[in-house]
């Protein structure tokens, strides 16, 4: 059995081991607090020098989603991260590469709003990632990293359903697991692809028309009404798909519980003290902690819910995917919301008393 080597570091420093491991072909980002060392990390790695993969800092986010798009569609591993109102000038960019059914990956470490905010910890962006922040129907694959550990697997993880889809996929994180140390063990060093892989695997992308085929065309424009519904309907039957085949979630002490909790990210971290507080008082608490956030685990939370007392969703903002807790148990049981705004991370204490004050 191989050893593994376990190391120290922050989870924004994760992120940036892992893109090079996962052989990503290029980042472009713009620094934001509080996810900069993921540029800066990339940076003092210098990996143009050992995978050939470009590092480049754009002069704003909206330069660098469009690099992205333009990277995705010459059939790239491109990447960009950044925070909040960061993401939210991308926005453009990522419905567009939606619409042109284009792979690629955003990391989002969260920070307050609404605007400029603060630069502390939050979970204010959970509509912007799950609706859609741009315009028309359609959907972004979200993954909510809860550890270090979660925030190097997810890149790989991310560039995977990415490709498997040809749909942009995001990570969801907050500046609480961006700037933390843990533990973590880095993932495999996957070559970068070479140039005729890449024309195996992405028959659509922008790299060149050989004989044996017509131009790829790459854009999200239809001119024709009746051309758009037709790609629309097949937006939605890919969503369909996505739907069924890759949510991902994780129960804890379910089975005997009077009480769920719902969290994701740090939320769910703070809420696993909480639940051993809470059965050291008697109180019988489970965690159900959805992984994709899009798509979301609502038939998983509609069966661990059934026959309970309560279900409080802990979110560190204003009450966001309480509303997708309360669909998916579809009014058969009391649903209540307990979160902190500004920046302010609840403590474990808080939330048994929230537990306490809502259902008992």
């Amino acid at each position: 059995m191989v050893e593994q080597e376990v190391t120290l570091m922050k989870g924004n420093e994760a992120l940036a081991h892992a893109a090079i491991r996962c052989g990503a072909d290029g980042y472009f980002g713009y620094p934001i607090t509080p996810q900069s060392e993921v540029i800066e990390t990339l940076a003092e790695l210098k990996p143009w020098e050992t995978t050939g993969m470009v590092v480049l800092q754009a002069e704003s986010e909206v330069a660098s989603i469009n690099m992205i798009y333009g990277g995705a569609a010459a059939g790239k591993r491109v990447l960009t991260s950044s925070s909040s109102p960061g993401i939210a000038l991308m926005q453009e960019g990522i419905t567009y590469m939606a619409g042109a059914e284009l792979p690629g990956v955003f990391i989002n470490v969260q920070r307050g709003g609404p605007g400029l905010g603060t630069i502390q910890p939050s979970q204010g962006d959970y509509f912007q990632a799950t609706r859609g922040g741009g315009n028309g129907d359609y959907n972004t694959i979200v993954l909510a990293p809860d550890s270090v550990q979660e925030m190097a697997d997810f890149v790989d993880l991310a560039f995977t359903l990415a490709f498997k889809y040809r749909n942009p996929a995001m990570i969801l994180a907050d500046g609480v697991i961006g700037q933390m140390m843990e533990k973590v063990v880095l993932p495999p060093i996957k070559p970068r692809r070479t140039e005729e892989e890449i024309r195996k695997e992405c028959p659509w992308a922008t790299i060149g028309r050989t004989k044996d085929r017509k131009p790829n065309i790459i854009t999200s424009l239809e001119l024709k009404p009746e051309a758009m519904e037709l790609r629309n309907l097949h937006l939605q039957e890919k969503y369909k798909t996505i739907r069924e085949k890759e949510v991902r979630y994780e129960t804890i002490q379910c089975d005997d519980a009077d009480f769920i909790v719902v969290a994701f990210g740090s939320a769910a971290r703070l809420t696993q003290k909480a639940m051993e507080m809470a059965r050291e008082e008697g109180l019988k608490v489970g965690l159900l902690r959805p992984i994709t956030l899009w798509p979301f685990p609502s038939e998983a939370i509609a069966q661990v819910a059934k026959g309970k007392k309560g279900v409080l969703v802990v979110e560190i903002n204003a009450g966001q995917m309480v509303q997708d807790v309360r669909l998916a148990v579809n009014g058969d049981i009391a649903v209540d919301h307990f979160g902190r705004l500004g920046g302010i991370v609840p403590e474990p204490e808080e939330i048994v008393k929230a537990l306490k004050e809502k259902f008992l």
